[in-house]
């Protein structure tokens, strides 16, 4: 699956859940936040797509997508992220 395929496949996610995904500039990456009672997804809009896809599934992670269902290989991307994220971490 393309990144241009699985960021749609992401921001379909966020619409099932009521998320709104804003791309806006700044010195950021992205992340969730929810602000005045509205659940909502940054983006910096300059990202290039494959930090982009990696920036949306990492916030879907955070949201929490245990009683969701999400194509098989949507979820393997979300996780696979998490478990990078993880490592660059430690």
């Amino acid at each position: 699956m393309s990144h241009e395929e699985l960021i749609s496949e992401l921001h379909e996610l966020a619409h099932q859940l009521g998320v709104t995904i804003r791309y806006e500039k700044g010195d950021f990456e992205g992340g969730y936040c929810v602000l005045k009672d509205s659940r909502l997804l940054l983006v910096n809009k300059r990202l290039m797509p494959v930090r982009r896809a990696s920036v949306l599934a990492l916030a879907m992670r955070e949201i929490g997508l245990e009683n969701v269902f999400i194509k098989p290989a949507v979820r393997q991307y979300i996780e696979d992220e998490a478990a990078r994220a993880t490592q660059s971490t430690s």
